[in-house]
Order: structure tokens, then sequence, then C-alpha cells
């Protein structure tokens, strides 16, 4: 795996991944940032929550469950002292579908969280993370 970031002016950044994509990071005003993209820690947080909703819709799908919807809101706290690394992470799951049973959906997060999602496993290094979840019946 591979990126390259290139800076473009002020506090902005563009990452070119392995795969050819592209994604923009930019600073706050106060530390010479236009407020144009997300911040890098932004994305770090973001990519956490991809790489869970990713295993929890593919763990409950590859156990036939009629899983139709996945958001995961993340809640993070950081040091106020540099390094200002992730000190607390809460990821809150709504899951949506048919007959979902609460064991399945408890079972899929902890399979992410515990052995799949190495985004969420890094960060668990120096963040205390918990995980919440409610599952909505699809109409």
């Amino acid at each position: 795996m591979e990126c390259t970031i290139k800076w473009l002016d002020g506090m902005s950044f563009i990452a070119e991944t392995g795969t050819g994509h592209l994604v923009a990071m930019d600073g706050a005003p106060e530390a010479g940032g236009r407020n144009l993209a997300p911040r890098p820690m932004e994305l770090m947080l973001a990519g956490a929550g991809g790489c869970t909703a990713f295993d929890v819709v593919l763990i409950l799908k590859r156990g036939r469950h009629d899983v139709r919807g996945c958001s995961v809101r993340l809640e993070a706290e950081r040091a106020e002292s540099d390094p200002k690394v992730f000190t607390r992470i809460r990821f809150i799951y709504t899951i949506t579908g048919c007959k979902l049973k609460p064991e399945a959906v408890e079972r899929a997060i902890h399979l992410s969280a515990e052995k799949y999602c190495s985004a969420s496993i890094m960060l668990a290094k120096t963040a205390e993370i918990t995980h919440d979840f409610e599952i909505v019946e699809a109409g």
C-alpha cells in the first residue's frame, strides 16, 4: 500500500492513494489553512468508521442477514497536549434491516473491533474505544 501527499498552498494538501484516488486535506484558519477540506485527523476517524462499517455489512451479508443500511457515528476525544492522539472514541452504529437479531449485529461489531478492522484496532493502542448500536426495522 502506498500514498503520496503533495502540498498545494497555505496548509492545503492532496493525497493520491496507491489506487489512484484523490483526497484533499486542509488546516484550520488559525493554523494557516483555509478550511477547504477535512483535517488529517478527521480523515483518520472517518477511515476507522468506514473500515468498521465495511466489516459489519460484509459479516451480516455473509451470515445471510437482511441488512439494508448501516451508519456509524464516531465521537472522539483527543489529548490536550502534543501529540494530540485520540484518547477516547465511541462508535455508534445504526443498522437497518428486516428481522435482524441483536446477537448477530453485536457479533458483527465485535468481530470488526477485535479481528478485522485494522484502523480501529490501531487506534485502540492510544484510545479507549466503546461500541453502541441500535437496530432499525426496515419498513
